[in-house]
């Protein structure tokens, strides 16, 4: 496991999996808890965002030089409820100069399409400690 995710406490709070880190792509897994539901019983949101949003970066996080989020959005497609498992597959569609272009889809465990989510990162001058 890369140094970056042994210091995510985000990550390990949420029970965050990393299931594949490789450069350009990422595999991140997580079962819904009790304690992640919204008023209305579903997952929240800010959670599944949070759960995309990981494996966003360690796709791009692709060399020694830290590469941070520009930007992301997310359409949620279908909601969940505790003991499901989401798992978000990220790839990377195309890096040009210090800017890149990340789609992450998170399904269930059935395969079904929960979420989509664009990320878009900057490549700082900063490298990884």
């Amino acid at each position: 496991m890369r140094e970056m995710m042994r210091r995510d406490r985000a990550s390990e709070m949420l029970g965050l999996v990393v299931e594949l880190d490789e450069p350009g792509r990422a595999v991140v897994s997580m079962v819904v808890r009790d304690d992640m539901l919204n008023g209305f019983a579903i997952t929240h949101g800010g959670l599944v965002f949070a759960l995309a949003d990981t494996a966003f970066a360690i796709a791009c996080n692709e060399d020694e030089r830290v590469t941070v989020a520009g930007g992301a959005d997310i359409t949620f497609l279908k909601s969940t409820v505790a003991g499901q498992t989401l798992t978000a597959t990220a790839l990377r569609r195309v890096v040009s100069g210090r800017n890149g272009l990340y789609d992450v889809t998170v399904t269930d465990e059935t395969g079904d399409v929960v979420a989509e989510f664009r990320g878009r990162s900057l490549t700082t001058n900063r490298m990884v400690a």
